[in-house]
């Protein structure tokens, strides 16, 4: 076996780890990825000495403190966060709710800071806890934006999900709410996620065609309604757009350097 292949086959491990199963035994992480004992337990041991994983009385697995290290690290360092907080405070600040950005990571959206100004309209999915891809302005406000040839394969996995929010009942009626999305700028999804929230979102890019992640804002509805959804949208998109250009001229003075 080639080192890159042990190397994923040790990463993938990490990748069993989820809300739904937050600890594993041996015998369980066996039975899952198909790893001989001998293999399993050196792969154990080498994340183990790393801090990847601990072990609970030498019966279970979890994720171990270097997770929460890296983490530390990635607030201090991701360009996002760094160039994009001053923006969900000022957004915030502009209405009762939750302000967050949510990048893109293979087929997930994940909010990685967020600004609260309300204690209404709470995002179930605070930092670190991947979002139902297919449903939420937040999601969709990256799936329009994306390569057609990426964005269909993920539609096509998820045509239910749409269907049940009568977002598209195919592919083709999916593909033209999306259109409808890049010519406005924004989307807008009324309890798709959460019952009585409104969440307005726009797509969020550095220097690619392809969106990395999106703002969203969360508000109940009694306010969305009473601000305006249009003018809420515009709002949204503007400050996505300000955010997008940060970024872009981050990057663009880490290319000079």
């Amino acid at each position: 076996m080639s080192e890159r292949n042990s190397l994923e086959r040790m990463l993938g491990i990490l990748a069993v780890f989820d809300e739904a199963h937050p600890e594993w035994t041996p015998e369980q992480l066996m039975r899952r990825l198909g790893y001989s004992r001998p293999t399993l337990y050196r792969y154990l041991k080498t994340l183990k000495e790393a801090g990847l994983v601990v072990s609970i009385n030498q019966a279970a697995y979890t994720l171990g403190p270097k997770i929460v290290e890296l983490d530390f690290l990635l607030r201090r360092a991701d360009p996002l966060i760094l160039q994009g907080q001053p923006f969900l405070e000022e957004l915030a600040a502009r209405h009762p709710g939750t302000a967050f950005l949510s990048r893109w990571y293979k087929d997930r959206v994940l909010c990685v800071t967020s600004v609260r100004s309300s204690d209404e309209a709470v995002s179930s999915y605070p930092r670190g806890r991947p979002m139902p891809v297919g449903r939420g302005s937040t999601s969709h406000a990256i799936m329009a934006f994306l390569p057609r040839r990426q964005a269909i394969p993920l539609i096509d996995s998820r045509i239910d999900v749409y269907r049940q929010i009568d977002f598209g009942a195919d592919r083709d009626a999916v593909l033209a709410r999306f259109r409808a999305i890049r010519r406005d700028g924004y989307v807008i999804a009324r309890g798709e996620v959460t019952p009585g929230v409104v969440g307005t979102a726009a797509p969020v890019f550095d220097d690619g065609t392809a969106p990395i992640a999106s703002l969203c804002l969360t508000m109940a509805e009694r306010h969305a309604d009473a601000y305006g959804l249009e003018r809420l949208g515009r709002d949204v998109a503007e400050t996505a757009a300000r955010i997008s250009e940060r970024l872009s001229a981050h990057r663009g003075l880490q290319a000079a350097e």
